[in-house]
């Protein structure tokens, strides 16, 4: 109040008390803003309708955050979002899938659920500017186990993600000699003289032995231990030190990391794509990998898979997105962002797709006369012991020089005249097509495949180099996102933590608990990790991401929202798509995922030392416990979240006026007293030519959108007035 009013100076007097706003807060005890009927222009005894605006206080944004630029944040969401999947994942899924026609389901359940889903994930983020617990507080406190099981997932993903990125670092220090150790087989010596090929690696090749059995050095069982792998355990600790190095201080400093481990793995598909294209065979495979097979298409199983890895390979539900965005700027256009930031995905994995298909076109191409020359010495040993007539050989095919398709000549010719002995000559057919059908993916591709299609490159040490130095910084790119996801939140709701120790912390935490994958059998631990500890728990994350937006806090109001945050309003198509088609898809995919769960056998693909193969193997009992286990513990919270709100067990930590918010009110209104004091008057009174310091506000569409909310009561006037709040129970609505 000031000093020379007549009501501080005890004159008489008849006009009305203009107590200033900034007066009143400055004496107030803390106003409980959730119920206040004033600021929701509600009349007394009204009840306020459910759930608050999507703004919180600005003294909460003093000292948050930002980015130096827009080219630092998308490049940071880019590598959040493009990582080893888009490489090792999409292709295989491509080549399983029907090829070209896979990518028809891919485009449209990206238009359905991707970009609508990964836009509302942004939105929300840079709205309430928190991370991904502190946002699901504020749309509607009862849902804030989202928040804290998106951390979880964090959590689980990072402790074996980051072994993957260990894996990448030991192959790169690998790949400085030549030839490549992985080119060969090893030779052991028997008797102290006699030398003979590794019975093992001559039973599989040399790539796969050096991946098994040099790398992992694997057990036959996860029920064997084995013990700790050392050459495992110290690349994990140099992935989880180089982590911490990025992620310490930080989008300070891991924007700038992000600004090579963003752009470089283009540069180097784009090396890879420009080299693969001049490979003897490259065509062949990239023909193979666009071929549709239209059928495919009419599969439910396609489409399930397809919109799985529209959902992972935008990293929706695990709070990076939110985190990210939660560092912009309120005005900023996040619409745009996410439409770029989808299609670039989608392109890379395009362009990831085409390297790899060319350079396995290259490696078909060469097993494929690897198989001819083998046969064909075959078929010479039986026509020189009789076994099989000289007349059966067409006059034109010359042995030395045998190709494919004089083989596949002789092929048809033998099987035709042999038929019932033929399976006794042991001939390969030799087909290009078998060789392309042998889908890989995940370490399969990366470590085995595609390692050896680079033994046959010239300077194959360099291309191994740029390759795994390329899959060390796609792994990065989404590491940090992963572990802002972690940290953002918890700093969010504990603020006197520094963010240096936090994340040390974490780092020698997760590197500890990251021993149980660098065992000897710590490979079917990831395996076990990447099907339970994300799939299931990611997807309810989502959904109920949807549901609290769309029909809690209201599509109407979210819109509404997103309108006076952008400057314009969205398309309708997100009105749509909030509403029905993405709760309705994300139920379609939860179920069909329980149901695939549930008939198809838990298990894990082992490696047998003495077959020197693969085999499938059930999970022995208490592995299965931790399997499920692991989808409890991350689901756990939501139900735990509502309970204990819903209870008033727990409390949402957002129903009072921070005490930085009401010194900020102070401020940004005791300057404005003497000429501007009867705009803030709580009663009749002239607005002041001079702009007010607050945003301005559009009325608040009720669910219905057709009619504004009226202060009935007329506090101060004696006639109905309109209010000017968009956001009930938002703090900037208390003026």
């Amino acid at each position: 109040m000031l000093k020379n009013s007549k009501v501080t100076l005890g004159i008489p007097h008849n006009e009305p008390v203009t107590e200033s706003v900034a007066d009143l807060l400055t004496l107030a005890e803390p106003l409980d803003y959730k119920s206040s009927q004033m600021s929701m222009g509600l009349s007394p005894g009204a009840q306020p309708a459910m759930g608050k605006g999507l703004m919180p206080s600005p003294g909460d944004e003093e000292g948050r955050p930002a980015w130096n630029s827009k080219l630092q944040y998308i490049l940071a969401q880019v590598g959040f979002s493009v990582g080893l999947g888009n490489v090792w994942r999409f292709p295989y899924l491509c080549q399983k899938n029907g090829g070209g026609a896979y990518l028809v389901p891919y485009f449209i359940l990206l238009i359905l659920i991707g970009i609508p889903l990964f836009f509302l994930e942004l939105a929300v983020g840079q709205r309430i500017r928190r991370g991904s617990i502190g946002v699901w507080n504020y749309v509607y406190p009862q849902l804030g186990g989202i928040g804290v099981s998106s951390l979880m997932v964090c959590g689980f993903v990072g402790l074996y993600y980051n072994v993957i990125i260990g894996w990448s670092i030991f192959y790169f220090f690998q790949s400085f000699q030549y030839p490549l150790p992985w080119a060969e087989c090893p030779i052991r010596v028997v008797n102290g003289s006699q030398a003979i090929t590794e019975p093992e690696c001559e039973k599989s090749s040399a790539t796969t032995y050096f991946w098994y059995r040099q790398t992992l050095n694997i057990t036959s069982t996860i029920e064997d231990s084995g013990g700790l792998n050392w050459k495992m355990t110290l690349s994990l600790f140099a992935a989880w030190l180089i982590v911490c190095l990025a992620v310490i201080r930080g989008i300070q400093s891991s924007g700038k990391v992000m600004y090579f481990s963003s752009l470089f793995p283009y540069v180097v598909l784009i090396c890879f794509l420009v080299r693969g294209l001049m490979l003897k065979g490259s065509v062949d495979g990239i023909a193979h990998m666009f071929t549709p097979k239209l059928e495919k298409m009419l599969e439910p199983q396609v489409w399930r898979e397809a919109a799985t890895q529209v959902f992972f390979a935008l990293g929706l539900g695990f709070g990076g997105v939110i985190a990210f965005s939660s560092y912009n700027k309120r005005d900023n256009n996040c619409h745009f962002d996410a439409a770029l930031v989808s299609i670039i995905n989608f392109i890379t994995s395009i362009l990831a797709t085409l390297v790899v298909f060319a350079v396995l076109g290259f490696k078909a191409n060469i097993m494929n006369e690897k198989c001819v020359v083998e046969n064909a010495e075959k078929i010479l040993g039986y026509l020189n012991t009789g076994v099989l007539s000289h007349e059966l050989v067409p006059p034109h095919v010359n042995f030395s020089h045998l190709s494919a398709v004089d083989y596949q000549e002789i092929y048809g010719v033998v099987k035709t005249v042999r038929e019932d002995t033929f399976d006794q000559l042991g001939l390969d057919p030799c087909i290009l097509e078998d060789e392309l059908n042998k889908a890989v993916q995940g370490t399969g591709l990366a470590f085995i495949a595609f390692t050896e299609a680079m033994t046959h490159f010239p300077a194959s040490p360099f291309w191994s180099v740029m390759f795994f130095f390329m899959l060390i910084n796609l792994g990065l790119g989404s590491m940090i996102g992963t572990m802002t996801g972690i940290t953002t939140p918890v700093l969010d709701a504990f603020p006197k933590i520094r963010k240096e120790f936090l994340c040390v912390g974490c780092c020698i935490v997760a590197f500890f608990c990251g021993l149980l994958f660098v065992q000897r059998s710590g490979n079917y631990f990831v395996t076990m990790f990447d099907d339970y500890s994300a799939g299931l728990p990611l997807t309810v994350v989502v959904i109920l991401e949807n549901i609290s937006v769309a029909w809690i806090y209201g599509t109407k109001r979210f819109m509404q929202d997103l309108e006076d945050m952008l400057g314009f309003r969205p398309y309708s198509f997100y009105f749509y798509m909030w509403k029905y088609v993405s709760p309705a898809c994300l139920t379609i995919l939860i179920t069909a995922t329980v149901i695939e769960m549930a008939v198809s056998p838990a298990g894990y693909n082992a490696w047998v030392e003495e077959l020197a193969s693969e085999k499938f193997l059930s999970y022995p009992p208490w592995a299965l416990a931790v399997a499920y286990s692991l989808i409890i513990t991350a689901m756990l919270p939501l139900p735990a979240v509502f309970i204990a709100r819903h209870f008033n067990l727990l409390s949402d930590g957002s129903n009072k006026l921070s005490v930085s918010y009401r010194k900020g009110m102070t401020k940004d209104l005791s300057g404005l007293e003497e000429e501007n004091e009867s705009r803030f008057i709580l009663g009749k009174g002239t607005p002041s030519p001079n702009p007010s310091p607050m945003p301005a506000h559009r009325p608040y569409l009720g669910p219905g959108g057709a009619q504004e909310m009226t202060n009935t009561a007329g506090y101060g006037t004696g006639t109905p007035t309109k209010t000017g709040y968009q956001n009930i129970n938002s703090p900037e609505s208390e003026l």
